[in-house]
């Protein structure tokens, strides 16, 4: 399994226990995808450079990430059909 660092700003209008659920969510994709979340880095509500769906804020999270090569496929797949995720990277570490 290869090491990936998954990036996603979240809609800022979740709450603490929206943006806890919406983590889990993805911990669940990665799993089910054969990987394995390692750690998660929370940078909070930031600004954005640009604004993106009509939001000038977003909720940084960083996942470090061990699953297949060919999981990142599926994974991405969920991340952008989820209406609460403004946008996302998965890159190789």
């Amino acid at each position: 399994m290869r090491k990936y660092e998954l990036a996603f700003i979240a809609d800022p209008e979740l709450d603490a226990e929206g943006l806890t659920a919406l983590e889990e969510k993805i911990q669940e994709w990665i799993e089910a995808a054969g990987g394995k979340a390692i750690k998660f880095d929370r940078w909070g509500k930031r600004r954005l450079a640009y604004p993106i769906k009509k939001r000038s804020d977003g909720y940084y999270v960083f996942i470090e990430v061990e699953m297949p090569p060919n999981a990142g496929v599926v994974v991405e797949q969920d991340l952008r059909l989820h209406e609460k995720i403004l946008r996302y990277m998965i890159t190789s570490m």
